[in-house]
């Protein structure tokens, strides 16, 4: 995921470089969407691998 907003960072900096600033306004609100998706669920594993504990063989 992290992946994609570095992608879409890339599409607006060249876009916004180039003058086009609704593409880049897009891009930017599209990669803090996946950004803040991306720690919510990194957020939710942490607590549920911490919940279950880690059992080692």
């Amino acid at each position: 995921m992290l992946g994609w907003v570095v992608t879409f960072l890339v599409i607006a900096l060249i876009a916004g470089i180039l003058g086009f600033g609704g593409i880049a306004g897009a891009s930017i609100e599209i990669a803090k969407i996946i950004f803040f998706i991306a720690v919510v669920l990194f957020l939710v594993s942490a607590v549920v691998g911490f919940a279950r504990g880690r059992n080692r063989i």
